[in-house]
């Protein structure tokens, strides 16, 4: 099941999340797994499918760990691991409904799919 987390980026891999977790977490076991995101104003949406497994890497380790990231770990860095989220597919919608679709939503109607949001299924982009 899904449970809420902070996922970083790195702009030199683009095709990854990064996650910091507890060494003995469920993520910590690695596999398929799946991420959903909602945009702060709920008119993005993303469901990602991958793979997760440590990143060993020191140098992103150090790359993204900051005070957000050390506040979770009383003991440091010794305490953590950086999982790397690989994603290899990706759903995304965009809900920048029309104003007539808008209208239709507060009161009831049913919107067209000329007044709704947009939908994308998108591959690996490695």
């Amino acid at each position: 099941h899904s449970e809420p987390m902070n996922a970083k980026i790195d702009d030199d891999q683009p095709n990854a999340l990064f996650i910091f977790s507890g060494r003995d977490t469920r993520i910590a076991k690695g596999g398929e797994a799946m991420a959903q995101f909602v945009g702060k104003g709920h008119d993005f949406f993303a469901c990602l499918h991958g793979t997760v497994g440590e990143e060993t890497d020191q140098a992103t380790f150090d790359k993204l760990w900051d005070n957000r990231v050390e506040a979770w770990f009383p003991n440091g860095k010794a305490d953590a691991r950086l999982n790397r989220f690989d994603i290899g597919s990706a759903e995304l919608w965009e809900t920048d409904v029309a104003l007539s679709g808008r209208l239709k939503m507060l009161f009831g109607g049913t919107v067209k799919p000329s007044e709704s949001s947009s939908h994308a299924v998108v591959g690996s982009i490695a």
